[in-house]
């Protein structure tokens, strides 16, 4: 069985971007995330929307502007090493405009 998406939510907390899925969920229903996916913009506002490898996202977490690609679903929340392999960092910024 191959997995091609996963909810956003889980990712975010996956990734270790926020401490619990809650707080991931909060963020995305603040409508904090979006999602470059090809040539189209989506500003997610529910934590299941789904995302995809090589997706790009941008989001604010714990006050910084987070600019990522998505590599690799994951398979559960491991250490931060394992977390690391997830995703490219693009860019991040400590100024906000969410």
């Amino acid at each position: 069985m191959t997995i091609d998406s996963i909810r956003l939510d889980v990712w975010l907390w996956r990734a270790r971007f926020f401490k619990k899925r809650d707080l991931s969920a909060r963020c995305i229903k603040r409508g904090q995330v979006r999602i470059i996916r090809g040539d189209q913009i989506f500003r997610v506002c529910k934590p299941h929307s789904e995302i995809y490898i090589g997706d790009l996202l941008t989001f604010n977490a714990h006050n910084n502007l987070w600019e990522i690609e998505v590599l690799s679903l994951g398979q559960r929340r491991g250490p931060a090493t394992e977390a690391r392999t997830l995703y490219s960092h693009i860019s991040s910024d400590t100024t906000c405009d969410f």
